[in-house]
């Protein structure tokens, strides 16, 4: 097994005990980013030379017992959102060339303190508005799309040219792409992680989050990125926090929910299958399954759409009144449209979510965590528009990979996704674990537990 293949768990336990250098891990990552990023595009930009230095200097200094903990002299990629001071933040758009941080963001800076090393900025679907990353190619099949708008961080961990990512989620941007490339993906409870620094798409949606080969993985990076910063209006006052879940499978008195509306409502029957599958084996560890009822369905989508159009648009007013012709079309008409939604859809929408949180809250008395698909489908052709249901319905491919992640956005509770299989065509399956606000230790012992009954999560083949 070559350095690159590597989950960071186990390339940082091998780089504490002196098996592994950070030198060759890095060396390995750029020779794989050399072979299949010309296929992938998943990188604006790969930092070569500034991965190579930094990995010498992690390198001399866990030599002379500096060790910082698990994330140092390990490769990340950041989503092109995702400020680092020096570096140009594009958010793959026109609209930001030549544009350069100043700082870093707090994350960015989280990482930098606990040794991780970037080794690029990955593609965004333009501004992070958008669920397809159109430039970026599918790990598994360059064919079809990447999922967005984390599809570059996604597809940069699934293919082995960065130990981890980070990724932004606003209605499913972390966890679908994490979903359609075969990696897990987390988004936190809504003020968990800070977003000082990182181009927002919707301030009361946004969150951030890492995108990492295993669930264990995962946990090690949210330890480093939690924790309450002022910078950050949302940012919570949560005590620091170490995520790392136990080692044992053993899930003996957890509840399950198990959506009976929704969920799997409009949803590809290899997809289903896989998911129920899983689930049987989170009750097979010792977790008990219980039906639930997903509460005010029928106002999820507009509910969203109410929150995340009008404040994009704020956020754009500028720009898209001086250089609209910058913008791609289809982040275009979005951000058009948004100027002519009425004050009272905004405040409608902002209402329904507090209902809806409200209903939330009560379901998750009920059950320590649900569990249910990621998304409705596995990775569509690129270019494919719409996806039609065996009831002939036809649903637009942004609107079908949002659905069943929005919800957790609304809410602002966390959600993690987890690989559980492939579908016919050999395109992975995913399954979304959500929980209560702060219940992200819970996420992590369940996915936890699944995967260690699990073979070894594969690279993609990256062809």
């Amino acid at each position: 097994m070559q350095p690159y293949e590597l989950p960071l768990s186990v390339a940082a336990e091998a780089i504490r005990t002196r098996r592994l250098s950070p030198v060759e891990l890095a060396d390995s990552v750029l020779r794989r980013a050399e072979r299949v990023e010309p296929h992938l595009q998943a990188y604006v930009a790969v930092a070569a030379e500034h991965l190579r230095r930094a990995a010498r200097e992690a390198e001399g200094e866990i030599a002379a017992g500096r060790h910082r903990g698990p994330l140092h002299g390990i490769p990340m990629a950041l989503k092109d959102l995702i400020d680092v001071a020096g570096v140009p933040t594009s958010a793959s758009s026109r609209v930001r060339a030549g544009h350069s941080a100043r700082a870093d963001s707090t994350v960015a800076a989280r990482l930098s303190a606990a040794g991780a090393l970037l080794a690029g900025k990955t593609h965004t679907h333009e501004f992070a508005y958008g669920l397809t990353t159109p430039q970026t190619g599918n790990a598994w099949d360059t064919g079809r799309v990447a999922g967005g708008s984390s599809g570059g961080s996604a597809v940069a961990v699934a293919a082995g040219t960065a130990t981890f990512g980070l990724g932004t989620d606003t209605g499913g941007s972390i966890r679908v792409p994490a979903a359609l490339n075969g990696v897990v993906g987390l988004k936190p409870t809504y003020g968990l992680v800070p977003r000082h620094g990182v181009t927002s798409l919707s301030w009361s949606l946004d969150h951030v989050g890492p995108i990492t080969r295993t669930v264990e993985d995962a946990a090690l990076v949210l330890t480093a990125l939690a924790g309450h910063d002022p910078r950050d209006p949302a940012s919570l006052t949560t005590p620091a926090t170490d995520y790392r879940p136990a080692a044992g499978p053993d899930l003996t008195g957890l509840r399950v929910g198990v959506p009976r509306n929704y969920y799997f409502e409009h949803v590809d029957g290899e997809v289903e299958a896989a998911v129920r599958r899983a689930i049987d084996q989170l009750a097979a560890l010792g977790a008990r399954l219980v039906d639930v009822e997903i509460p005010m369905t029928r106002y999820i989508q507009a509910t969203q759409w109410g929150l995340m159009v009008p404040e994009a648009t704020a956020y754009h007013a500028s720009t898209l009144r001086t250089v609209p012709e910058l913008y791609q079309a289809d982040v275009r008409v979005l951000l058009e449209a948004g100027e002519l939604m009425p004050a009272g859809d905004y405040l409608r929408a902002q209402r329904s979510r507090a209902l809806m949180r409200r209903e939330w809250a009560h379901l998750l008395r009920e059950v320590d965590l649900i569990a249910a698909p990621a998304v409705p489908a596995t990775a569509v052709k690129a270019g494919q528009e719409t996806i039609t249901w065996a009831d002939g319905t036809v649903e637009s491919v942004s609107d079908a990979y949002v659905r069943l992640s929005s919800p957790a956005n609304i809410t602002g509770v966390p959600s993690l996704t987890v690989p559980v299989a492939f579908d016919a065509a050999g395109l992975p399956i995913g399954m979304q674990l959500l929980g209560r606000p702060l219940g992200e230790s819970v996420l992590l012992r369940a996915g936890h537990a699944y995967q260690q009954t699990r073979p070894a999560p594969a690279l993609a083949p990256a062809a």
